[in-house]
């Protein structure tokens, strides 16, 4: 190429290499530019696309709810799901709405030869602690020095030894020999008249019925079924105090199966038979109540017992 050809071009590259490199600068240019117009275009569609998310997400919502209610767990009732606390708050509503339990107290005119005798504080005394002594098991012994093992030859001579003269080393005085006047085994059974234990158990129960601690009940259960909640609840109501207050002896047939198995873990309660009735049961209790077939019992068996000593 020649000088003038090359001062008439003077934007023409001077190389090859030159050429290239303002095409691709070109080319990236143009790269560029597309890629903006790219960007605004797009710009708009995330806009749009934006603001169809949370309509969407607010259908899907309901629709979710709508699932959940055509379930039906939403209708069920809470007692139908099974939750503890549910159950918890249905049983104190029904223990709060059943009805209290009325006085079953039966108004009787206590005979006087039994609830107003004589109070013989000695021979209560007395009758008690045989009682006592008689539910003593009497196992307790100890061996003397021919019961214990060991000991039959002599420990040494006689004499000369300047000791004092021993025949066995299971003599008391040694260690592991035998007890000297230990006790043994015997029965502590007193010997009581059935009339001292009569007059005893007439005079505890006339006590208590001066202090108005002696009552009569029909029953302490309805129906078939025995219940210890009723069997309380009247109980309460009888005496007048919360259950356990006061300890309560509840003398009942033992046929009557009711009120035994209603009351037989009631705390503060103990239950008699009319015929094991004694001195110190009652003694030991701060009321006594009878149920009406008990007391008629116990009145026919005190009262016959009553005619033949007076004969």
């Amino acid at each position: 190429m020649s000088p003038a050809s090359h001062e008439e071009n003077p934007t023409q590259p001077e190389s090859a290499a030159e050429e290239v490199q303002q095409t691709a600068g070109e080319t990236v240019a143009a790269d560029a530019a597309d890629a903006g117009t790219e960007a605004a275009d797009a710009a708009p569609e995330a806009a749009d696309a934006a603001d169809e998310q949370p309509a969407e997400a607010e259908q899907a919502k309901p629709a979710r709810r709508r699932s959940a209610a055509g379930s039906g767990e939403a209708d069920r009732p809470a007692a139908a799901r099974g939750g503890r606390g549910t159950r918890s708050a249905a049983k104190a509503t029904a223990k709060k709405d059943r009805p209290a339990a009325a006085s079953t107290e039966v108004q009787v005119e206590l005979p006087a030869e039994v609830f107003d005798a004589t109070v013989n504080v000695p021979l209560i005394h007395q009758v008690v602690v045989a009682q006592q002594a008689a539910a003593r098991q009497g196992t307790h012994a100890t061996k003397t020095r021919g019961e214990v093992r060991g000991g039959g030859r002599k420990p040494y001579r006689q004499k000369g030894t300047g000791r004092a003269r021993q025949g066995s080393v299971r003599a008391p005085q040694f260690t592991g020999g035998g007890i000297v006047h230990g006790p043994v085994s015997r029965s502590h059974a007193q010997k009581t008249p059935k009339k001292m234990k009569a007059a005893a158990l007439r005079g505890a129960l006339s006590d208590r019925a001066r202090h108005g601690l002696v009552q009569v009940v029909s029953g302490f259960v309805d129906g078939e079924l025995p219940k210890t909640a009723d069997a309380v609840s009247v109980l309460s109501a009888v005496t007048g105090a919360a259950a356990g207050a006061s300890t309560v002896l509840v003398v009942a047939d033992s046929t009557d199966q009711l009120t035994w198995k209603s009351l037989r873990n009631a705390r503060g309660v103990h239950l008699i038979d009319p015929g094991q009735l004694n001195t110190y049961d009652v003694l030991t209790n701060d009321r006594v109540i009878f149920t009406r077939a008990a007391y008629e019992s116990f009145v026919a068996r005190t009262g016959a017992a009553g005619g033949q000593e007076e004969r």
